[in-house]
């Protein structure tokens, strides 16, 4: 496996096990509900296993957002982020391909939905604009810190993955009734293509899941790219 096939392979499992707990989570009811701490961990936990999965091929970027960071820390080229965000994007929207055929098949209470990101009215909190960048920039800010950190020399190995992980849950946990959290231009393309029959908002409100994570990966790379957390820890 290559690094772009596993980035492919890797972003179809977040956003379809992602999409799938979130759309049955609108779905269910009593038992089968999946409620928002489930929602969360499910695309957490998903993560999860794709580093451990797909980490030492590709370093589990599974987000263009992620690979931008990445790569304004100086930790890769312009030719392999190119080829990461190729490679996800197609991966989410397959993903949402596999999840709508899957979906469409059952007999009733599905809508056509794809857990796509949003904000506004009908949508959740019904959030403004401005809530929900804010939110985006900030969290995918928070997210990179997080990687760029654990992934670092200077930290423990083995453990990178499960504090990515868990990292996402919480984001999730802080912002579905927000956005439907994103932090991940992908997860968002996807959905938003393959549904966009049943929620045309989606599409034209793409602009903000692109451009927000991008800004907060951006700034998290920048300071560790500029050293802010780089100095190797002093000896007493």
């Amino acid at each position: 496996m290559n690094k772009q096939i596993a980035e492919f392979v890797g972003t179809f499992a977040l956003v379809f096990f992602g999409c799938a707990a979130a759309v049955d989570g609108g779905m269910g009811s009593g038992a089968t509900a999946v409620n928002l701490l489930g929602i969360a961990s499910a695309f957490g936990f998903a993560l999860v296993a794709m580093a451990y999965g797909i980490g030492p091929i590709s370093g589990c970027h599974i987000n263009p957002a992620v690979s931008f960071g990445v790569y304004v820390a100086g930790r890769m080229s312009v030719a392999d982020m190119v080829s990461y965000w190729i490679a996800q994007v197609l991966g989410a929207i397959v993903a949402a391909v596999v999840l709508y055929l899957i979906l469409s098949g059952k007999a009733q209470g599905w809508n056509g939905s794809l857990g796509q990101n949003g904000w506004g009215p009908g949508y959740l909190g019904e959030y403004n604009v401005v809530s929900a960048f804010v939110f985006e920039v900030v969290a995918t800010f928070l997210f990179l810190v997080c990687i760029l950190g654990v992934t670092h020399p200077f930290a423990p190995a083995g453990f990178a993955g499960l504090a990515i992980g868990l990292t996402l849950v919480v984001i999730h946990l802080a912002g579905i009734n927000i956005t439907g959290t994103s932090v991940n231009p992908a997860r968002s393309i996807g959905p938003a293509l393959v549904g966009v029959g049943s929620n045309p908002r989606a599409v034209a409100q793409l602009w903000l899941f692109i451009i927000a994570p991008l800004i907060g990966a951006g700034a998290a790379g920048f300071l560790y790219r500029e050293g802010a957390f780089l100095d190797p820890p002093k000896k007493v």
